[in-house]
């Protein structure tokens, strides 16, 4: 599988059709394909990327962002 499928298939998921939150550990998307290839999927959809801990979170809304804590 190239890095481009992997990375599709995280968007594939039915969580990102209903404008919901994915999340992924950092050390499968390295494994699989790569941030780059992450980062670039979201900026072209207009979601957020948050990485915290071992996870990135995808916000699947191309909304106003606003951290309160």
């Amino acid at each position: 599988m190239s890095p481009y499928e992997s990375i599709n298939d995280i968007f594939r998921a039915a969580s990102v059709k209903n404008g919901n939150v994915v999340r992924r550990k950092i050390a499968n998307v390295e494994k699989y394909a790569s941030f780059k290839y992450l980062l670039e999927e979201v900026q072209a959809r207009g979601f957020h990327l948050v990485e915290t801990g071992d996870q990135y979170i995808i916000i699947c809304n191309a909304g106003q962002l606003k951290v309160h804590c």
